[in-house]
Parts: C-alpha cells; sequence; structure tokens
C-alpha cells in the first residue's frame, strides 16, 4: 500500500535552515506529482509546495525560501527550508493523489524559536 514517511523536522532558531525528506513507496513515485502541505496550530493545514512527475516545482505559501525537489532513484522528495521564521512552526506533512485518493504520511514537526 501507499506509504509516506516524513523526517527531518526538528527545533531550529530563527533564520536556520532545515530539510525535510518524504520517503514513499507503495506506487510508482517517479509518475505522481508529490506535494508538501503544513498545518500549524489552530490553523487550516495550507499547501506549501509541489512538484510534478517533470520536475516542475510550484511554490505556494514560501515563494522564496523553500524549495521543492525529489529524486527518484531514492523515491524521495524534499522540502529545502531557509531563513526559517517563527511563523514557520508547523507540522509538516508530505502527500500525493492518486485515482482520486489523498495519501499523506504521519507529519513532521518543525519549529522556529530562540
Amino acid at each position: 500500500q501507499v506509504q509516506l514517511v516524513e523526517s527531518g523536522g526538528g527545533l531550529v532558531q530563527p533564520g536556520g535552515s532545515l530539510k525535510l525528506s518524504c520517503a514513499a513507496s507503495g506506487f510508482t513515485f517517479s509518475t505522481y506529482t508529490m506535494r508538501w502541505y503544513r498545518q500549524a496550530p489552530g490553523k487550516e493545514r495550507e499547501l506549501v509546495a509541489a512538484i510534478t512527475s517533470a520536475g516542475i516545482r510550484t511554490n505556494y505559501a514560501e515563494s522564496r525560501r523553500f524549495t521543492i525537489s525529489r529524486d527518484n532513484s531514492k523515491n524521495t522528495v524534499y522540502l529545502q527550508m531557509n531563513s526559517l521564521k517563527p511563523e514557520d512552526t508547523a507540522v509538516y506533512y508530505c502527500n500525493t493523489r492518486g485515482r482520486g485518493v489523498e495519501y499523506w504520511g504521519q507529519g513532521t514537526q518543525v519549529t522556529v524559536s530562540s
């Protein structure tokens, strides 16, 4: 079955960087668009970035500080986050969709605080 496993979250100081990873299995990863979402406490889940099977990137929430990428040989999608701010604190989720079904990972917590 489809599995998405995020990692790489943690506590970081403002201005710092983190790189999140999402290891995928159970489907033909290279043919699927992959997305990163985040959900801050008390807020709705929001789309952060997406990358198509062809490697076309779209940023939604943070156009310049975050970069999504993928390594099809490792079935992994990444989110490089730079110049982190306290308002970036959230649980970050990996997502894909197939045949009308949404698939989610368990999320990884990112906390930006001094």
